[in-house]
Formats: C-alpha cells, structure tokens, sequence
C-alpha cells in the first residue's frame, strides 16, 4: 500500500483531466437557445465603425430582418464558424458583425485574412454592447426580426445545420 501512496496525486490529476476533457466535449451546451431575449426589442445600438466613418446603429438595417454576430479576432471558435457567416452573406443576409473587446487592428487584420461576411462592422472594446445584449462568451449571433426584436440566439459556431435549422428560418427563409 506504501508503494501506491505516491502515485496517489497522478491519478487524482488523471480523473480530473478525464472530467474536464467529458464536460467540454459533451455537445448541446452551446446551441440555439430559447432564453429571455427572445421577443425582446434588441437593444440600441452605437458602435464606432471599423476602419471610421459614421458609427454603426440599428438604422442601417431598420425595417428588415438581419442578423447580430459577436465576435472577436482572438477567439478560434470564430474562426471556425468564419465560413458559414460568408455563407450567409453569399445568401443575401444582412450581418452586423460587432467586434467584442478586441483591438481595431487584429479586427481588420482578421476580417482581411478570411473575408469580410459583415454589412456593417461595429466595435465594442469594452464590451458594454455585448452585455446589454446578454453575450455569455465569442461567438454568439442573434437573429433581429423587421420588427426590431430578438427572434434567435445561438451561442458558440455555427455550424451549416445551425444555418438551415435555426438561423434562415428564424430569417423567415429557406
């Protein structure tokens, strides 16, 4: 039993990365959600424009459903989900991308590396806007109707069954 006592530690740290690889591996945490947003007017929104200009409000896509990503050129998984935002805009949706607590520069840096999928580009340094929409973590994207209110939320990529399943029908498309 003596002989065991040492390797007591090394197996305690076995279980717990075992544990931890399980929980962050087990799907359906991060997916479209039903939470209290939904129905809720999305909140105002005055960003400062990527690369100037006028700042970034609701204005610009008044009156027709569109679609709000958070993101940030540190975060992989925006990475990951890059391709199917380019795919949503090669389908005529309207994307505002918001750039949470990240540098201007890494943005457009990102933005130029893989596309730019966004109609408007709006930055949050300090993620205040991020938390008046309820942001729990990068990426997240909510669908606004063209009535203004919050009709989807997914957190975490999206992935091209998101798209089809959740993101396009809540677009009122196919």
């Amino acid at each position: 039993m003596k002989r065991l006592l040492p390797f007591l530690p090394l197996a305690a740290l076995a279980l717990l990365v075992i544990v931890s690889v399980l929980l962050l591996t087990r799907g359906g945490e991060r997916e479209t959600v039903s939470d209290g947003r939904i129905g809720r007017p999305a909140p105002a929104m005055s960003l400062a424009r990527l690369n100037g200009g006028a700042p970034v409000t609701g204005d610009d896509v008044i009156g027709r459903p569109y679609v709000i990503n958070v993101f940030a050129s540190w975060c992989v998984p925006c990475r990951a989900e890059h391709a199917q935002l380019m795919s949503l805009q090669a389908r005529g949706v309207d994307i505002v991308g918001v750039a949470y607590k990240d540098d201007a520069a890494d943005t457009a840096a990102f933005l130029t590396e893989l596309g730019n999928p966004f109609h408007a580009v709006g930055l949050d340094p300090e993620g205040r806007f991020g938390l008046e929409l309820g942001v729990a973590g990068v990426p997240e994207t909510f669908v606004v109707g063209a009535d203004g209110r919050i009709v989807a939320v997914h957190r975490g990529p999206l992935t091209e069954g998101d798209i089809t399943n959740s993101i396009l029908p809540a677009l009122g498309r196919r």
